[in-house]
């Protein structure tokens, strides 16, 4: 729980390189000093807010943002949760200029990879970023040399990734298994799903889809916790009570006494 810089203030403190935090970009000062640094452009990544159009303007070639979807699809907070939790089977990285819009700014260069079933928030996240590093280097090479050329968005195809809710985060036992087994993964490794069993939440941290028919919420194989969903079932494999560790489901299953017709809420 204590405040930890990140690894580009580290960086930049071990050149000697001024750092600014500001509360908000709005805040009195920020501006001229951003000015004052005569910037060729500013590159803008994971920033949570809009920014002011007198920062957008505060460098030569503006701000250039790296955003974790194929633009014009996923467009905000959640890009790579909403991918997932949506079953695409691609998404990819943006490099954009900025305008005062939301993710709403022409696009440079885009970049896509696959989708697989065993992916998850955390290894996507980091595939595009790796991505996003290698694509903005040569995006900026052409912003240097005078060839970047920015393409406007198409308004078809625009999708909203609205920020996560922690309400979002509780399974729904209603939803299909597939639905289910997906949002197990956009939640992985932060926050992580949940749900309640006996009165008690779980955290559900890894599942795979059976078949399978029965009451919403019901288990129906207490051997492989095998939990009933609005279509087909949800095989539990790994889950963490709460305040205890990570374990496979056998490992909880040797704890508890669980029994076909056991409801999960």
């Amino acid at each position: 729980m204590r405040s930890t810089p990140s690894a580009v203030k580290k960086l930049a403190l071990s050149h000697n390189l001024p750092v600014e935090q500001p509360q908000t970009l709005r805040s009195p000062g920020i501006e001229a000093r951003l000015r004052a640094l005569g910037a060729d452009a500013m590159v803008v990544a994971a920033y949570g807010l809009i920014l002011p159009s007198t920062i957008l303007g505060s460098a030569r070639h503006g701000a250039i943002n790296i955003h974790g979807s194929l633009l014009p699809r996923w467009r905000g907070a959640a890009p790579i949760q909403r991918a997932i939790l949506a079953g695409d089977v691609e998404t990819g990285v943006s490099i954009m200029q900025m305008d005062e819009g939301l993710d709403t700014g022409p696009v440079f260069a885009r970049r896509a990879i696959s989708l697989g079933p065993a992916d998850d928030f955390g290894s996507v996240h980091d595939k595009l970023a790796e991505l996003g590093a290698d694509l903005l280097l040569d995006v900026l090479s052409t912003v240097q040399n005078g060839t970047a050329r920015a393409t406007p968005q198409l308004a078809d195809g625009a999708t909203y990734a609205a920020k996560i809710d922690k309400g979002e985060t509780w399974l729904d036992w209603k939803k299909s298994a597939a639905e289910l087994e997906r949002a197990v993964r956009a939640f992985r490794p932060a926050p992580g799903a949940a749900a309640r069993f006996q009165g008690e939440p779980l955290k559900i941290w890894r599942a795979r889809v059976e078949s399978g028919a029965g009451a919403p919420g019901t288990i129906i194989d207490a051997k492989e916790l095998r939990v009933a969903c609005g279509s087909g079932a949800l095989s539990i494999e790994e889950l963490q009570p709460a305040g205890g560790r990570r374990m496979a489901a056998r490992d909880f299953l040797r704890g508890h006494r669980i029994e076909g017709g056991m409801r999960f809420e």
